[in-house]
Protein backbone atom coordinates (compact mmCIF):
# COMPACT_ATOMS: atom_id res chain seq x y z
CA UNK A 1 0.00 0.00 0.00
CA UNK A 2 2.66 1.87 0.76
CA UNK A 3 4.47 2.03 -2.23
CA UNK A 4 1.17 2.14 -4.43
CA UNK A 5 0.71 5.72 -2.29
CA UNK A 6 4.56 6.69 -3.31
CA UNK A 7 3.99 5.44 -7.44
CA UNK A 8 0.71 7.84 -6.97
CA UNK A 9 2.89 10.91 -5.61
CA UNK A 10 5.07 9.96 -8.10
CA UNK A 11 3.30 9.97 -10.99
CA UNK A 12 0.69 12.60 -10.15
CA UNK A 13 3.59 15.78 -10.78
CA UNK A 14 4.16 14.69 -14.21
CA UNK A 15 0.52 14.60 -14.92
CA UNK A 16 0.12 18.03 -13.73
CA UNK A 17 2.73 18.96 -15.46
CA UNK A 18 1.92 17.35 -18.69
CA UNK A 19 -1.90 19.26 -18.47
CA UNK A 20 0.12 22.39 -17.93
CA UNK A 21 2.19 21.56 -21.14
CA UNK A 22 1.50 24.27 -24.15
CA UNK A 23 3.05 24.70 -27.37
CA UNK A 24 4.44 28.34 -28.34
CA UNK A 25 3.63 28.48 -31.93
CA UNK A 26 5.47 31.41 -34.59
CA UNK A 27 2.29 32.91 -36.20
CA UNK A 28 2.10 34.87 -39.48
CA UNK A 29 -0.44 36.85 -40.88
CA UNK A 30 -0.61 36.74 -44.97
CA UNK A 31 -2.84 39.24 -46.79
CA UNK A 32 -3.21 42.54 -49.57
CA UNK A 33 -4.81 41.12 -52.70
CA UNK A 34 -4.57 38.99 -55.59
CA UNK A 35 -0.77 38.03 -55.60
CA UNK A 36 -0.87 37.42 -52.47
CA UNK A 37 -4.10 35.15 -53.06
CA UNK A 38 -2.31 33.29 -55.48
CA UNK A 39 -2.49 32.27 -58.98
CA UNK A 40 -0.19 29.71 -59.62
CA UNK A 41 -1.17 26.53 -60.43
CA UNK A 42 -0.69 23.02 -58.17
CA UNK A 43 -0.03 20.88 -61.21
CA UNK A 44 2.93 23.30 -61.47
CA UNK A 45 4.39 22.20 -58.11
CA UNK A 46 8.24 20.48 -57.23
CA UNK A 47 7.53 17.79 -55.19
CA UNK A 48 8.56 19.21 -52.03
CA UNK A 49 6.03 21.70 -51.86
CA UNK A 50 3.24 19.73 -53.28
CA UNK A 51 2.24 17.76 -50.16
CA UNK A 52 1.07 18.20 -46.67
CA UNK A 53 3.71 20.22 -43.89
CA UNK A 54 3.84 18.42 -41.05
CA UNK A 55 4.11 21.19 -38.06
CA UNK A 56 2.71 24.14 -40.07
CA UNK A 57 -0.83 25.09 -39.72
CA UNK A 58 -3.08 27.78 -41.56
CA UNK A 59 -6.23 29.32 -40.94
CA UNK A 60 -7.38 30.71 -44.48
CA UNK A 61 -10.37 33.23 -43.59
CA UNK A 62 -12.95 33.32 -46.48
CA UNK A 63 -12.23 35.90 -48.85
CA UNK A 64 -15.68 38.06 -49.19
CA UNK A 65 -16.79 41.64 -50.53
CA UNK A 66 -17.41 44.93 -48.78
CA UNK A 67 -20.94 43.89 -46.41
CA UNK A 68 -20.86 40.40 -47.18
CA UNK A 69 -20.83 38.53 -43.50
CA UNK A 70 -19.09 35.14 -44.55
CA UNK A 71 -15.86 36.78 -44.79
CA UNK A 72 -13.55 36.06 -41.96
CA UNK A 73 -14.85 32.66 -41.14
CA UNK A 74 -12.64 29.77 -41.42
CA UNK A 75 -10.59 27.14 -39.20
CA UNK A 76 -7.21 25.91 -38.80
CA UNK A 77 -6.20 23.12 -41.04
CA UNK A 78 -2.35 21.55 -41.98
CA UNK A 79 -0.70 23.51 -44.63
CA UNK A 80 -1.39 22.08 -48.35
CA UNK A 81 -1.64 23.23 -51.97
CA UNK A 82 -5.05 24.69 -52.72
CA UNK A 83 -4.87 28.14 -50.91
CA UNK A 84 -4.81 30.10 -53.74
CA UNK A 85 -6.98 31.94 -55.98
CA UNK A 86 -11.00 30.17 -55.80
CA UNK A 87 -10.42 28.87 -51.90
CA UNK A 88 -13.26 28.87 -50.28
CA UNK A 89 -14.60 27.85 -46.81
CA UNK A 90 -17.79 28.21 -44.27
CA UNK A 91 -15.55 27.56 -41.48
CA UNK A 92 -16.66 23.92 -40.97
CA UNK A 93 -15.31 22.60 -44.74
CA UNK A 94 -12.87 23.85 -46.89
CA UNK A 95 -12.71 23.94 -50.58
CA UNK A 96 -9.51 24.19 -51.93
CA UNK A 97 -8.86 25.15 -55.73
CA UNK A 98 -5.63 24.26 -58.27
CA UNK A 99 -4.23 27.32 -57.37
CA UNK A 100 -1.55 28.40 -54.51
CA UNK A 101 0.11 31.38 -53.04
CA UNK A 102 3.35 32.26 -51.32
CA UNK A 103 2.60 30.57 -48.48
CA UNK A 104 3.95 27.41 -49.37
CA UNK A 105 7.60 27.96 -50.83
CA UNK A 106 7.46 30.36 -47.23
CA UNK A 107 6.20 27.58 -44.93
CA UNK A 108 9.22 25.50 -46.63
CA UNK A 109 11.96 27.95 -45.55
CA UNK A 110 10.88 29.06 -42.72
CA UNK A 111 10.97 25.62 -41.69
CA UNK A 112 14.29 25.12 -42.71
CA UNK A 113 15.33 28.55 -40.62
CA UNK A 114 13.32 27.34 -37.62
CA UNK A 115 13.55 23.27 -37.72
CA UNK A 116 11.99 22.94 -34.05
CA UNK A 117 9.39 25.11 -34.36
CA UNK A 118 5.69 24.70 -35.38
CA UNK A 119 4.65 27.39 -37.69
CA UNK A 120 0.64 29.14 -37.86
CA UNK A 121 -0.23 31.38 -40.91
CA UNK A 122 -3.00 33.38 -40.82
CA UNK A 123 -4.51 34.35 -44.39
CA UNK A 124 -7.07 36.47 -45.14
CA UNK A 125 -6.71 38.37 -49.09
CA UNK A 126 -9.04 40.04 -51.67
CA UNK A 127 -8.52 39.81 -55.22
CA UNK A 128 -8.51 43.79 -56.21
CA UNK A 129 -8.76 45.38 -53.41
CA UNK A 130 -7.59 48.88 -52.56
CA UNK A 131 -6.98 50.22 -49.25
CA UNK A 132 -8.03 53.62 -50.75
CA UNK A 133 -11.61 53.62 -50.24
CA UNK A 134 -12.29 55.96 -53.80
CA UNK A 135 -10.49 53.04 -55.46
CA UNK A 136 -12.28 50.35 -53.82
CA UNK A 137 -14.69 49.84 -56.88
CA UNK A 138 -16.55 46.66 -56.13
CA UNK A 139 -13.74 44.69 -55.01
CA UNK A 140 -13.46 46.26 -51.47
CA UNK A 141 -11.18 48.94 -49.61
CA UNK A 142 -8.95 48.16 -46.36
CA UNK A 143 -10.12 51.71 -45.17
CA UNK A 144 -10.88 51.25 -41.44
CA UNK A 145 -12.99 54.27 -41.18
CA UNK A 146 -14.42 53.14 -44.37
CA UNK A 147 -18.17 51.86 -44.01
CA UNK A 148 -19.07 50.13 -46.77
CA UNK A 149 -22.10 47.94 -47.65
CA UNK A 150 -23.38 46.94 -44.14
CA UNK A 151 -20.61 49.18 -42.01
CA UNK A 152 -18.20 45.72 -43.32
CA UNK A 153 -15.08 46.20 -45.26
CA UNK A 154 -12.16 44.39 -46.25
CA UNK A 155 -10.57 45.25 -42.42
CA UNK A 156 -13.63 43.86 -40.71
CA UNK A 157 -13.08 40.85 -42.55
CA UNK A 158 -9.34 40.57 -41.70
CA UNK A 159 -10.25 41.35 -37.85
CA UNK A 160 -12.84 38.73 -37.86
CA UNK A 161 -10.28 36.40 -39.63
CA UNK A 162 -7.92 37.35 -36.76
CA UNK A 163 -10.33 36.99 -33.75
CA UNK A 164 -11.55 33.53 -35.11
CA UNK A 165 -8.22 32.24 -35.26
CA UNK A 166 -6.39 33.51 -32.07
CA UNK A 167 -9.69 32.41 -30.13
CA UNK A 168 -8.50 28.69 -30.63
CA UNK A 169 -6.43 27.16 -27.90
CA UNK A 170 -5.42 24.22 -29.64
CA UNK A 171 -4.99 24.61 -33.29
CA UNK A 172 -3.13 21.14 -34.40
CA UNK A 173 -5.91 18.96 -31.69
CA UNK A 174 -2.67 17.63 -29.58
CA UNK A 175 -4.75 18.11 -26.41
CA UNK A 176 -2.17 20.88 -25.43
CA UNK A 177 -2.91 24.80 -25.55
CA UNK A 178 -1.21 26.58 -28.03
CA UNK A 179 0.54 30.15 -27.10
CA UNK A 180 0.51 31.74 -30.31
CA UNK A 181 3.07 34.38 -30.96
CA UNK A 182 2.78 36.86 -33.88
CA UNK A 183 5.81 37.07 -35.52
CA UNK A 184 4.91 38.57 -38.69
CA UNK A 185 3.36 40.49 -41.72
CA UNK A 186 3.41 39.74 -44.95
CA UNK A 187 1.61 42.15 -47.75
CA UNK A 188 1.08 42.27 -51.33
CA UNK A 189 -1.08 44.75 -52.17
CA UNK A 190 -1.52 48.09 -53.97
CA UNK A 191 -2.05 47.02 -57.63
CA UNK A 192 -5.64 48.55 -56.92
CA UNK A 193 -4.49 51.53 -55.69
CA UNK A 194 -2.29 52.84 -58.67
CA UNK A 195 -4.86 52.69 -61.82
CA UNK A 196 -7.40 54.98 -60.58
CA UNK A 197 -5.71 58.37 -60.16
CA UNK A 198 -3.04 60.44 -59.44
CA UNK A 199 -4.60 61.31 -56.23
CA UNK A 200 -5.25 57.96 -54.54
CA UNK A 201 -1.68 56.98 -55.91
CA UNK A 202 -0.27 59.85 -53.97
CA UNK A 203 -2.46 58.70 -50.57
CA UNK A 204 -0.70 55.30 -50.58
CA UNK A 205 2.25 55.82 -48.15
CA UNK A 206 -0.21 57.58 -45.94
CA UNK A 207 -2.54 54.53 -46.14
CA UNK A 208 -0.44 51.71 -46.04
CA UNK A 209 1.64 53.50 -42.86
CA UNK A 210 -1.92 53.74 -41.12
CA UNK A 211 -3.09 49.95 -42.07
CA UNK A 212 0.13 48.42 -41.36
CA UNK A 213 -0.13 50.55 -37.67
CA UNK A 214 -3.89 49.55 -37.06
CA UNK A 215 -2.63 45.60 -38.24
CA UNK A 216 -0.03 45.57 -35.80
CA UNK A 217 -1.85 47.33 -32.91
CA UNK A 218 -4.42 44.33 -33.62
CA UNK A 219 -1.87 41.95 -32.87
CA UNK A 220 -0.34 43.71 -29.66
CA UNK A 221 2.71 44.12 -30.98
CA UNK A 222 3.87 47.68 -31.96
CA UNK A 223 7.36 46.78 -33.39
CA UNK A 224 6.01 43.65 -35.69
CA UNK A 225 8.03 42.74 -38.44
CA UNK A 226 6.23 43.70 -41.93
CA UNK A 227 7.39 42.50 -44.99
CA UNK A 228 6.04 44.78 -48.14
CA UNK A 229 5.87 42.92 -51.96
CA UNK A 230 6.91 45.52 -54.51
CA UNK A 231 4.17 45.44 -57.34
CA UNK A 232 5.65 45.50 -60.52
CA UNK A 233 4.27 45.71 -63.98
CA UNK A 234 3.93 43.42 -67.09
CA UNK A 235 3.61 46.33 -69.59
CA UNK A 236 0.85 44.45 -71.34
CA UNK A 237 -1.53 47.10 -72.05
CA UNK A 238 -2.61 49.05 -74.95
CA UNK A 239 -0.62 52.34 -73.46
CA UNK A 240 1.92 50.25 -72.21
CA UNK A 241 1.59 50.26 -68.25
CA UNK A 242 -1.49 48.19 -66.24
CA UNK A 243 -0.95 50.24 -63.27
CA UNK A 244 -0.90 53.77 -64.55
CA UNK A 245 0.30 55.19 -61.12
CA UNK A 246 2.37 52.84 -60.47
CA UNK A 247 5.64 54.43 -59.80
CA UNK A 248 3.78 56.61 -57.18
CA UNK A 249 2.71 53.08 -55.38
CA UNK A 250 5.77 51.59 -55.65
CA UNK A 251 7.77 55.36 -54.01
CA UNK A 252 5.59 54.77 -51.38
CA UNK A 253 6.48 50.87 -51.05
CA UNK A 254 9.99 51.61 -51.00
CA UNK A 255 9.64 54.92 -48.39
CA UNK A 256 7.35 52.35 -45.91
CA UNK A 257 10.33 50.07 -45.79
CA UNK A 258 13.16 52.86 -45.58
CA UNK A 259 11.59 54.65 -43.23
CA UNK A 260 9.71 52.10 -40.28
CA UNK A 261 12.58 50.56 -38.32
CA UNK A 262 10.66 46.97 -38.34
CA UNK A 263 10.16 46.87 -42.36
CA UNK A 264 11.40 45.24 -45.66
CA UNK A 265 10.64 45.30 -48.90
CA UNK A 266 10.77 42.10 -51.51
CA UNK A 267 11.68 43.67 -54.95
CA UNK A 268 12.30 40.52 -56.69
CA UNK A 269 8.53 40.89 -58.45
CA UNK A 270 9.86 42.96 -61.08
CA UNK A 271 11.96 39.66 -62.62
CA UNK A 272 8.69 37.90 -62.46
CA UNK A 273 7.01 36.36 -65.48
CA UNK A 274 3.33 36.29 -65.88
CA UNK A 275 0.10 34.16 -66.12
CA UNK A 276 -2.04 36.90 -67.54
CA UNK A 277 -1.57 41.04 -67.60
CA UNK A 278 -1.85 41.19 -63.55
CA UNK A 279 -0.72 38.18 -62.02
CA UNK A 280 2.82 36.09 -61.76
CA UNK A 281 3.31 33.00 -62.58
CA UNK A 282 3.97 29.80 -61.28
CA UNK A 283 7.55 30.17 -60.83
CA UNK A 284 7.27 33.74 -59.84
CA UNK A 285 5.02 32.63 -56.62
CA UNK A 286 7.57 29.76 -55.50
CA UNK A 287 10.13 32.75 -55.20
CA UNK A 288 8.19 35.09 -54.27
CA UNK A 289 7.20 32.89 -50.96
CA UNK A 290 10.91 32.02 -50.87
CA UNK A 291 12.14 35.34 -50.56
CA UNK A 292 9.40 37.00 -48.17
CA UNK A 293 10.94 34.27 -45.57
CA UNK A 294 14.21 35.66 -46.51
CA UNK A 295 13.26 39.35 -45.62
CA UNK A 296 11.43 38.28 -42.68
CA UNK A 297 14.02 36.57 -41.16
CA UNK A 298 16.28 39.40 -41.31
CA UNK A 299 13.83 41.33 -39.51
CA UNK A 300 13.32 38.80 -36.77
CA UNK A 301 16.77 38.30 -36.33
CA UNK A 302 17.84 42.55 -36.38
Amino acid sequence: MKNLFLAILFVLPITLSAQKAKDTIRVFYLGGQSNMEGFGYNKDLPKELNKEFKDVYIFHGNSAIDGDTSGGLGYWSVLKPGHGIGFQTDGKTNKYSDRFGIELSFAKRMQELYPNDKIALIKYSRNGSSIDSLAASSFGSWEADFNGKNGINQYDHYLKTIKNALNVKDINNDGKEDVLVPAGILWMQGESDADKTEEIALRYYYNLKRLMDLMRASLLTDDLPVVIGKISDSFNDADGLVWDYGDLVTYAQEKFAKTDGKAAIVRTTKYYKYSDKWHYDSAGFIDFGEQFAKELHKLMTK
